[in-house]
């Protein structure tokens, strides 16, 4: 029974970290101790490791750890790669030894076997395409045809000229340090693929998330219905409710079945808590750059448009206040008027009220079906972009 509840407390632990981690910038978690937790394992812990790094063996330590974080960081390489094909070949390993035993079962045929292989295949196929593909390059020679194809529209977007690249920067574009080019309708740069999110591969970064999401929702309810096959088989129910005189009711008997599972099956139950994490972390990543796609919008405009409406928002308070202190300085100034009603001064509108609401115009949402074409069938693979090219 302690070793059952060590695994829980672990599973529990892992839970709160994996959260944590993804997900403790978010609004929802503000000033919780989720958000200190985050703070904590992006932030503060690598801080105290290069002091104590500092304090034990000197400048020399500390360099050779932030040129570790270069190496890792600021430059292509492929060890988050190594790390998702460790990931994906050592969880699938793990529940073709535990699990596969048990198939064919009550409620899973044997086809499953074959169907969960060819499922991570799939996915592998995926994160090749997106690791390997060309996310949409700018250069010398289609530069011409990017800016035809991305009006600037003057307010996150104007013409320049890529001071590293020496050639016009296209509306939506960005020079990413990492990979050290132009990349158009550049999202971010993933660091799982090793490779930058653009015009090209979107498609294929969208498949992957989508496709890891439902891989891992499959995962979930094939070892749920393992567990209740193995529940059904051996008549636990029946021996519960029959032969120890439980109650047959969900909460009398819950608890027994958990802690038969947790001695029995706790491999199963770890795999299974873990998998509907992932998907569950999955399903709210997947839907943001849905949404993002769908309103054909990039996570680089979307910081783009945050700092662009924050500033005019800044200016626009600015204004008002200095047109309310003119007033209230004239005021004084003038003729003396009667004092104001304190209900008057009480329900007066603030003139911060006043500071005009600004309002995204995103010039490249074209509507729903418009934006899924351009994502499945990128402007740079069509004959009108390939046509202009070419004269």
């Amino acid at each position: 029974m302690d070793v059952q509840w060590i695994l829980v407390c672990h599973g529990c632990l892992t839970l709160l970290v994996i959260v944590s981690f993804l997900c403790g910038q978010w609004p929802i978690f503000q000033n919780t101790f989720i958000e200190k937790i985050h703070y904590f394992l992006t932030v503060g812990a690598y801080d105290y490791f290069l002091r104590f790094m500092l304090y034990v063996f000197g400048s020399k330590g500390r360099n050779a750890i932030l040129s570790v974080e270069y190496f890792c960081c600021d430059r292509p390489n492929p060890t988050l790669q190594a790390f998702y094909l460790a990931i994906i070949a050592g969880t699938y390993y793990i529940i073709a030894v535990s699990s596969f035993d048990y198939i064919p079962g009550y409620y899973l045929s044997e086809y499953h076997r074959y169907t969960s292989f060819l499922a991570v295949g799939v996915g592998v196929v995926l994160f090749l395409l997106t690791s390997f593909s060309d996310p949409g390059t700018v250069n010398a020679l289609n530069v011409t045809q990017y800016i035809s194809s991305y009006p600037y529209d003057n307010i996150i977007f104007t013409e320049k000229v890529c001071t590293t690249c020496k050639i016009p920067k296209p509306a939506r574009s960005k020079h990413c340090s990492i990979c050290d080019r132009c990349v158009a309708r550049f999202d971010h740069h993933c660091g799982w693929m090793n490779n930058c999110i653009g015009e090209k591969n979107t498609r294929y970064f969208m498949a992957f998330l989508l496709w890891h999401f439902l891989l891992c929702v499959y995962g979930t309810i094939a070892i749920a219905l393992i567990l209740a096959g193995q529940l059904k088989e051996f008549k636990v129910i029946h021996i519960l409710t029959v032969y120890y005189g439980f109650e047959n009711s969900f909460f009398s008997l819950a608890p027994h079945v958990v802690q038969w599972m947790l001695g029995a099956y706790n491999t199963q139950i770890l795999l299974m808590v873990f998998l509907a994490v992932v998907s569950l972390l999955l399903a709210g990543f997947s839907g943001y750059h849905a949404h993002l796609c769908l309103t054909n919008t990039t996570t680089n405009e979307t910081f783009k448009w945050k700092d662009y409406i924050s500033l005019k928002m800044k200016i626009n308070e600015a204004k008002v206040s200095a047109a309310a202190l003119k007033a209230s300085i004239s005021g004084m100034t003038g003729e003396a008027k009667p004092p104001e009603s304190k209900w008057k001064a009480f329900f007066r509108k603030s003139p911060l009220e006043d500071v005009e609401v600004i309002v995204k115009d995103n010039i490249y949402d074209k509507g729903f079906f418009s934006n899924l074409n351009e994502i499945v069938f990128p402007l740079s693979t069509r004959r009108s972009f390939l046509a202009s090219k070419s004269d």
